[in-house]
Formats: C-alpha cells, structure tokens, sequence
C-alpha cells in the first residue's frame, strides 16, 4: 500500500476538526506543507483555501475568540487575553470587545484566583507586593489588583 501525503485542504480540516483557530493561526501551521507550484504560490494557495472556509462557516475569528476567552477569562486578567488574541492575530475590533466581555467578572476571577493561591491576606509590604506581582503576571490592571487586595485586607481586619 502507498502512502499518499494529505492535501492542504485535509490539513485544514483535521486542524479544525479538533478546536477553532484564528484564520492567522492556521495559515502558519499550513505553511510548511505548502508546495510552491509555477501556477500559485503556497500562500495563494492557503489563502484560497481558508477563504473557502470562511464563506462556508467552518472557519470564524469571531468564534474563535469567543472560544479563547471562554476559556482564559476564570485564569487570566483582560490584558492577558487580549494580547494572546493579538499573538493569534485576531482583528482589533474583536480584540476590544473580547476585552469588554472579561472586565465584566475581571474582579471576581481576580479574587477568586487570590484566595486559591494565597490562602492568607497579605500581612506585610512584601506580601502585598508578592500578590500583586502575581496577579500582574495573570494580565490583570494595576486598578483590579488594588481593588481585590485592599478588598481582601479589609474583610480579614472585620
């Protein structure tokens, strides 16, 4: 029995069939099995492509933001997603308003991921410090992090 290499276009769907991807991510994971042909260049060809399933539905930007963010808004703060979703190379437009959707519950997933991970208030300067970094890290602002640990010292102090 010989084996036959996938197309382009197999590719893109078994991709597909196994989570949403931006319309940027996929054209990076098909370019090294693109062939240069004397009638089209590999990205000609992926572009023909995804293009194709776009118009048909399979592939969205839209959904595969709404999935991201679905799925990182209970871990990461706005900043992180929004600029996973620009590392994805999802639209502006998309980007601002998947960021609008995680401000919604930004400050109960910030003090949610806190209390997980830092069973005790920040007792000292260095404490405080230490919790802050950390959520910074998560890609939550400087305001959300004020809020949930101010917040947090106060209701320990009642």
């Amino acid at each position: 029995m010989e084996f036959k290499p996938k197309s382009l276009r197999q590719r893109a769907l078994d991709y597909l069939g196994k989570r949403e991807y931006s319309y940027f991510e996929l054209t990076q994971k098909l370019k090294p099995f693109a062939e240069e042909s004397d009638e089209s260049p590999a990205s000609e060809q992926i572009a023909a492509i995804l293009d194709d399933f776009k118009k048909r539905g399979w592939l969205s930007d839209a959904r595969f933001t709404e999935q991201l963010v679905h799925a990182r808004q209970s871990k990461f703060g706005s900043a992180r997603v929004a600029n996973e979703l620009r590392e994805k190379g999802v639209a502006d437009d998309l980007i601002a308003n998947a960021v609008e959707e995680v401000k919604i519950n930004e400050l109960d997933f910030a003090r949610e991921i806190c209390r997980k991970k830092f069973k005790a208030t920040p007792s000292s300067r260095e404490d405080w410090a230490k919790q802050a970094r950390f959520l910074q890290s998560r890609g939550f602002s400087f305001d959300v992090i004020k809020k949930v640990l101010n917040t947090k010292s106060n209701e320990d102090n009642l």
